[in-house]
């Protein structure tokens, strides 16, 4: 759902209506008897209680992730960049811009300002540009230090300024998985602002889904998780590409950041492919350990290992092991390694009733071997998630030619936040 320009402009006029639904359940059972009583509730505009609803739905949805008091609807945030992204990306940027790289930055798609709202913060100056009126007014709300108009994001409208962009990825409330089905199309995109037809070659930060192939990009494509949650991959122009973090005086293809908002302070994991990658393969130490996903998205595993002092179990798969969890990552610490046929005895033998099962480099789904094995769900203590026993972890991979399977402990954390 979404909010009309008209909605907006209600709200904007009347900050008071949002406080209407604040005490209100809002479910999708309650939804019909909330709008009633809105309406009841508020007199003079009971054409509003559908915004009001649809508003504060909003929020709850993205209350952590966002800053409060944010206007904004259910379509805008789905898509909107977690505040802590946003944060990073505008400290990556503004350095640009105190390099000399441009003047400033602007976001062709701003949406409801989560972007410009961090650039802002950065004291650089900042345009927001959106097709949507309603949203450009959401924007000039949230991003009150940015300026924020109107404009189609593939006719230009600003010269010389770091572009930022971020397609939109679902339409319906579905994922649109190829990069010229993106709204608006990603190669229409990139040819309005560097391509033949520009006036100007900008310099570009582009926001994508994780999963898109980003093999063939000239500059860097960097993945960013938060909380071991991956948010997305941000292909940097040339002229944007990270330094090495290795100090080889080198530009990084590849990078993995990895965030954390658990901890006062905690800094970011940065990891790329100018880093050593020599980490070796060999049997199990005491733990495995399963990187993050930004590590894995972005083909930094090697890399990754080779920074923490873990090595492969196979050099073709993901999984690591060594004999410490790196600080803020986890990992499973190995009690036995058995055939995977074997794996239901040697549950039964420590008395597991659940078990969280990880699988990489083997055709076999987790929940398929949990019903063969006679388990409860991951993390849940009983037989069936009820009764008495023991919570343990299983990693199903694959070492050379063969499916093997490690018996290990519940999943825990390295030292850290």
């Amino acid at each position: 759902m979404s909010l009309s320009a008209d909605e907006v402009r209600a709200l904007l006029a009347d900050p008071d209506l949002a406080a209407a639904a604040a005490d209100l359940e809002l479910s999708d059972a309650s939804l019909l008897s909330d709008l009633a009583h809105l309406k009841s509730a508020l007199p003079e505009s009971p054409a509003m209680a559908r915004a009001v609803v649809e508003l504060e739905r909003a929020r709850r949805s993205v209350r952590g992730k966002l800053p409060d008091g944010w206007l904004l609807d259910s379509d805008s945030a789905q898509q909107a960049t977690h505040a802590a992204v946003a944060r990073s990306r505008a400290r990556r940027l503004a350095k640009a811009v105190e390099s000399g790289v441009a003047p400033g930055v602007h976001d062709v798609t701003c949406s409801i300002g989560a972007e410009i709202a961090a650039l802002a913060e950065e004291g650089i100056t900042v345009l927001g540009t959106d097709i949507d009126l309603a949203r450009a007014l959401m924007a000039r709300h949230n991003a009150p230090g940015a300026h924020v108009a109107v404009a189609d994001a593939l006719a230009p409208v600003s010269e010389g300024m770091i572009v930022v962009a971020d397609p939109a990825r679902r339409a319906g409330g579905r994922r649109i998985p190829r990069p010229e089905d993106l709204l608006p199309p990603l190669p229409d995109l990139i040819d309005a602002w560097r391509g033949p037809s520009a006036r100007v070659r900008h310099e570009m930060a582009i926001k994508c889904a994780p999963g898109i192939d980003y093999s063939g990009w000239e500059g860097e494509a960097a993945v960013t998780s938060v909380d071991g949650g991956v948010k997305e991959v941000c292909l940097y122009t040339p002229g944007l590409a990270g330094t090495s973090i290795a100090g080889t005086g080198g530009v990084a293809k590849r990078s993995a950041q990895l965030l954390r908002t658990r901890g006062a302070g905690a800094p970011p994991e940065l990891y790329d492919d100018t880093m050593p990658d020599d980490c070796g393969a060999g049997d199990a130490g005491r733990y495995i350990i399963d990187p993050d996903g930004a590590v894995v998205r972005a083909g930094l595993v090697r890399h990754y290992a080779a920074a923490h002092g873990l090595r492969q179990l196979d050099e073709r798969i993901a999984h690591l092991t060594g004999d410490a969890i790196p600080p803020g990552a986890s990992g499973f610490e190995v009690l036995e390694q058995v055939p995977l046929k074997r794996v239901r005895q040697a549950l039964a033998a420590r008395d597991c009733a659940s078990a969280e099962i990880l699988v990489r480099g083997v055709d076999a789904n987790p929940d398929v071997l949990r019903k063969q094995w006679k388990l409860g769900g991951g993390g849940k203590k009983g037989r069936g998630g009820g009764g008495p026993g023991v919570a343990l972890g299983v990693v199903v991979t694959r070492i050379g030619s063969a499916a093997t399977a490690f018996v290990c402990g519940p999943r825990q954390r390295g030292p850290g936040p």
